[in-house]
């Protein structure tokens, strides 16, 4: 790596590199070298382990009144890839990852790849300078995202989540239709799905349509990966 681009990324990363050569390796997509094992790939599965411990444990300190299911559903809106790529193309982490030419398009560099390259920064950091670097680095650029959240309502994000999601990757708005309703006029329910340019996600049942529109948000960010499925079950079930 030139002296001039790690110079470039470690200020964005407000953190210096002792091994200069793991930072060049946390910026080297698959594509880019002839054997996986000496790509990226395992610094993004260090990291991503690493950013859900850093994440889990200032959930755990915030809400001290908070159950388990609570907090899952928050770290799993916190660590989804959406918001790692989201936090990477703010700090311009993904116009420096290596990839082999004409392999991988501008759509997945600021996506997936965005997404991937956050991990494997963490995990370099982390095997560079230990757990408190990294923590510190995670804790810099994402605390916002982390005090901001909202224990009572974990759910109130997964439509705006979705919507910047749709229109990103498929140019398209999300629109949520009623499929159904149940029950008397004083206890209604609804049944209501999400379609994506002409694709339909899972429906959900909600107690008023807006919660029918947060879990059928949920269920299609589970769907397109966005989400982990770790709470699918909860968010999903009929009322």
């Amino acid at each position: 790596m030139e002296e001039e681009i790690r110079l470039q990324i470690e200020q964005i990363l407000g953190y210096k590199f002792q091994n200069e050569e793991l930072l060049a390796l946390a910026f080297t997509h698959t594509s880019a070298v002839d054997s996986r094992i000496s790509s990226n790939e395992r610094l993004e599965f260090l990291g991503d382990s690493v950013l859900a411990l850093v994440v889990c444990q200032r959930l755990f300190e915030r809400f001290p009144d908070y159950l388990e299911g609570d907090l899952t559903k928050i770290k799993s809106m916190l660590v989804s890839r959406e918001i790692c790529a989201q936090v990477a193309r703010k700090l311009g982490l993904h116009k420096y990852l290596k990839i082999g030419k004409g392999m991988i398009s501008n759509k997945a560099l600021s996506g997936s790849l965005a997404a991937g390259v956050f991990e494997t920064v963490i995990g370099a950091i982390y095997i560079d300078g230990g757990f408190e670097s990294a923590q510190s680095f995670i804790l810099k650029v994402m605390g916002e995202r982390i005090e901001q959240s909202d224990a009572e309502h974990p759910q109130g994000n997964f439509k705006s989540l979705l919507q910047q999601y749709a229109q990103e990757n498929f140019n398209s708005t999300p629109s949520y239709v009623l499929l159904d309703e149940k029950g008397p006029d004083h206890n209604k329910c609804f049944e209501l799905e999400v379609t994506i340019a002409s694709q339909h996600y899972p429906s959900a049942w909600g107690t008023n349509k807006k919660e029918a529109e947060q879990k059928a948000a949920f269920n299609a960010l589970v769907e397109l990966g966005v989400l982990e499925d770790d709470n699918e079950e909860e968010a999903s079930q009929d009322t």
